[in-house]
């Protein structure tokens, strides 16, 4: 999570505190520092001082702030059951990935208090750029090993209630469409955009799947302190915990590589991305006509995630005047652009080079 802004007084606070009393029974007062955020409604606070005692045995402590109508929420209202983000990090813990402990829960008034496992990742190779290389090659491990331990799912678990299914894929291309293109007035053939959609929903559809975070890049990677596991079986040595992971579904299995591997936030060349890749095909035990599999799923994905997410930063600055994502649109239209050019010869695929090419001048 980022570093924290100044200190903030507001209702929201004063009402966290209220609850940090009872539940945590220290008197305080507590200094409450909002941490900023991405796209999602949650909100979160750094909590500095006034636990004392009650946050003995922990790096620090985080209240989690979560409206009624954030989607995983209401997803499990709408289903009678308990909030994903719990679910799923129970789910993570007993199969060995470092997660926040959760040190206090009111579901009913939105609020959880849980662990503050250290920085991100991003933040983290912002200051250690020499560490980028060991600490990628534990993540690559780390998703591959967690796959595995959670293959299969529990058949009751909420991640195989929301699946990657050819609708989800359909509706993620169309969000490029309509914002990336249509938003601002680019010119670009839409026959040819539908093409491509329509292979490219295939194609991933069909795809072996398993556990997938969706989320799993450089800021919901943390990087963590020397010291005991706390949050689950996790290995003493652990290096890396896991956090926003409450919207995680059955999906490609390469899906999370994508999101780790072609994030629009760290650059790499593609060197490192194979070498990422020959990391996770070692921890799945894959054969070498399994890695060779793993390339083409890889870069057929990069394509549907990546136009997802140019579409998606161009929203947030159209429906919530948040403009801080916009100068990533560019390089992240240029991580499609370089798996298109690994992935000619699909006839299916001519034409869409075209139209990522406009939306990357409209940038």
């Amino acid at each position: 999570m980022p570093p924290p802004a100044a200190p903030v007084t507001e209702p929201e606070t004063e009402r966290i505190a209220a609850w940090l009393t009872r539940v945590t029974k220290a008197r305080g007062p507590f200094e409450l520092s909002l941490i900023a955020g991405g796209a999602s409604p949650r909100r979160f606070y750094r909590v500095r001082s006034g636990l004392g005692a009650a946050a003995e045995g922990t790096a620090g402590v985080i209240v989690m702030s979560v409206p009624p109508e954030t989607p995983d929420v209401a997803f499990a209202r709408e289903r009678g059951r308990g909030w994903p983000f719990l679910e799923v990090r129970a789910l993570l813990a007993s199969a060995g990935v470092r997660v926040p402990a959760i040190l206090a829960e009111a579901c009913d008034e939105g609020l959880l208090l849980v662990e503050d496992l250290g920085p991100t990742l991003a933040e983290h190779l912002a200051v250690h750029q020499s560490a980028r290389e060991a600490l990628y090659r534990c993540a690559a491990l780390d998703l591959g090993r967690a796959q595995a331990a959670l293959a299969p799912l529990p058949a009751d678990s909420v991640v195989r209630l929301r699946q990657f299914d050819d609708r989800l894929l359909h509706a993620e291309l169309e969000h490029f469409w309509e914002w990336a293109i249509a938003a601002r007035n680019v010119d670009a053939p839409r026959a040819r955009f539908e093409r491509a959609r329509d292979y490219l929903v295939a194609e991933i559809a069909a795809l072996p799947r398993a556990f997938t975070h969706r989320d799993y890049q450089s800021r919901n990677l943390l990087v963590l302190p020397h010291g005991p596991a706390t949050g689950g079986r996790a290995p003493d040595d652990a290096k890396l915990g896991w956090i926003d992971f409450q919207d995680a579904l059955l999906g490609p299995r390469a899906y999370d590589l994508v999101a780790l591997l072609c994030d629009s936030y760290q650059p790499f060349d593609r060197a490192f991305v194979e070498a990422r890749l020959d990391d996770y095909a070692a921890a799945r035990a894959l054969s070498v006509q399994g890695r060779g599999a793993l390339g083409r799923e890889f870069d057929l994905i990069t394509l549907q995630r990546k136009l997802k997410d140019a579409g998606r930063f161009v929203f947030i600055e159209k429906k919530r005047g948040d403009a801080s994502f916009l100068p990533f649109v560019a390089p992240t239209l240029a991580i499609v652009e370089n798996a298109l050019e690994r992935l000619a010869g699909f006839p299916e695929l001519e034409g869409l080079g075209s139209i990522v090419r406009a939306a990357r001048g409209a940038a």
